[in-house]
């Protein structure tokens, strides 16, 4: 089901806004320090042991250790293959910046689209964070009265629906489902989709699409 309408802000959480002290911990140049000075003190090793078998200098391989410089990946497979791990070992521990959408329960945004004419309740739960190639959003769609009219979606991309409480019958192009509590339904949304025929109310389901973000 396509929203058929602008996107609307909800909370993000960023990483950003946490400390300094936080923000330090987790660049590149931190974590590949931690984890090569781990790795040396796993072996027994000194700094000039390290620097020598890797044909770095003490001052340089101090340096990286703490977070100092950025290593070339010529260094870091030189260092690897000194503590005897892969090179993506040395990356372990690097958390990158990451947004989150956060809504509390019954908090999620209502929107209009062109179900809500026939009772369906729309409720965005999120939506897609940073930059992505794709736009994923998530829906909790109620339906609470009786409807003689049933829309029909088209729209890029794949949906997935999860059905929590009530029954329908869904239709997905030329075929039909009968769904109830627990069952779910994945597809490719370019084809007519929406309820035919609602068995029992209310009916809530989540709806989770996923379609090409078209400013990527």
């Amino acid at each position: 089901m396509s929203p058929g309408s602008s996107r609307h802000p909800l909370e993000v959480v960023d990483k950003r806004s946490m400390t300094p002290a936080l923000e330090r911990g987790n660049r590149l140049e931190d974590a590949i320090g931690r984890q090569v000075r781990v790795y040396r003190a796993q072996l027994g090793m000194t700094i000039a042991n390290l620097a020598r078998q890797s044909g770095l200098s003490p001052g340089m391989l101090s340096k990286i250790e703490n977070g100092q410089t950025s290593p070339s990946l010529t260094t870091l497979q030189s260092l690897a293959g000194a503590l005897n791990v892969p090179v993506t070992a040395l990356f372990r521990k690097y958390e990158q910046d990451r947004e989150a959408s956060f809504v509390k329960a019954g908090k999620g945004l209502v929107i209009d689209r062109r179900g809500t004419r026939a009772g369906h309740q729309y409720h965005l739960l999120g939506h897609s964070v940073g930059n992505r190639a794709m736009l994923v959003e998530p829906y909790l769609i109620v339906i609470s009265e009786p409807s003689d009219v049933f829309p029909l979606f088209q729209h890029d991309g794949v949906e997935f629906i999860y059905i929590l409480e009530g029954e329908m019958v869904y239709r997905h192009g030329s075929r039909v489902y009968a769904m109830s509590s627990g069952d779910s339904l994945y597809f490719d949304a370019d084809a007519p989709h929406g309820p035919e025929e609602l068995k029992r109310l209310p009916i809530r389901f989540l709806s989770f699409i996923v379609e090409p973000n078209p400013g990527s």
